[in-house]
């Protein structure tokens, strides 16, 4: 699968559980499938914990 097919499947959830449970759970749904996302970079090593801490402190610039 790729990334469009992901995405298209990610939206038909999101927006399936709009319409049948409300505004409310939609919200709930997303935040669960972003935080699912982040927890799999991290798994997958492509997301640095470390340099993304000192980012949100403001230890080091992005640029």
């Amino acid at each position: 699968m790729n990334a469009s097919m992901i995405g298209a499947a990610a939206g038909a959830a999101l927006a399936l559980t709009w319409v049948v449970l409300g505004f409310w759970a939609f919200v709930l749904v997303a935040v669960a499938m972003l935080v699912g996302a982040v927890i799999g970079r991290i798994v997958d090593g492509r997301l640095d914990v470390r340099a993304l801490t000192d980012v949100i402190r403001g230890r080091r610039s992005s640029s």
